[in-house]
């Protein structure tokens, strides 16, 4: 059975045995402190919004999920299922996540799929049951696993700020790859969910360090009437980094 983070709790109590686990994490830790859980809501409802929101800004996502859930209440998969896809698109969707939806509802409505049972399943089983169907890559199959159903070993590979965070959290040259990122986080197993958590608060931690660093050698710089020294290579790396939730 695998482990879920559906409370605070558990989330606290898996990176505490993480960071006993394996030792390079206590410095990560230090820094980061303790992340918060997020959840989202599961079933068809959140894995519809985390289609929505597929390459959008957060403000655009949630001015069209906004539409949305106004339009179709309750938001019922038979409801998506029966709606046309002229409707849909009037809502602000394009035809590429309209079809998406529609497959998905087809395939929940058919009992060909169950949503909600992937959280008991192997991470990496239920992340290629998601990425098999229609318009889910393994963002979008990530944050289903990680925040609708608090999986606890579920691990976003691709995720850029994840990358870049452990790039810096265990002194890497350079930033690994999705492919790379796999057997670096054997160790965590079955807790790369967790892991992934404490990684995503490393990253913020590192930006908020930098920033201000950044914004004392500005007010340095001009109480001296010089120009602002070149931000650092790190900071220019972590960067273009994206934080959770960003839309890859």
């Amino acid at each position: 059975m695998p482990l879920h983070l559906n409370t605070q709790a558990d989330l606290e109590e898996a990176v505490h045995a993480l960071v006993k686990r394996d030792p390079r994490l206590k410095p990560v830790f230090e820094l980061a402190g303790m992340p918060a859980l997020r959840r989202r809501e599961p079933g068809f409802v959140g894995l519809a919004a985390i289609v929505c929101g597929q390459q959008l800004s957060t403000a655009s996502a949630a001015a069209i999920w906004a539409r949305l859930a106004a339009a179709f209440d309750p938001f019922h998969h038979e409801a998506v299922r029966r709606a046309r896809a002229e409707r849909l698109g009037r809502l602000g969707l394009s035809a590429a996540k309209i079809k998406t939806l529609k497959i998905l509802a087809r395939e929940i409505a058919s009992e060909r799929l169950n949503l909600d049972v992937l959280a008991n399943e192997d991470a990496d089983a239920a992340h290629h049951t998601l990425t098999s169907l229609h318009g889910i890559g393994p963002w979008t199959a990530n944050v289903y696993l990680l925040f609708c159903l608090g999986h606890g070993d579920a691990w976003p590979a691709g995720d850029l700020a994840v990358q870049q965070a452990v790039k810096i959290g265990l002194g890497l040259k350079t930033r690994p790859t999705a492919k790379e990122m796999a057997p670096l986080a054997e160790p965590w197993r079955p807790m790369r969910g967790a892991a992934a958590h404490l990684w995503w608060a490393y990253y913020r931690a590192i930006r908020k360090r930098e920033g201000a660093i950044s914004g004392s050698e500005k007010a340095s710089a001009v109480s001296n009437k010089v120009p602002v020294a070149k931000r650092s290579s790190m900071k220019a790396k972590i960067r273009t980094a994206q934080l959770p939730g960003s839309k890859k």
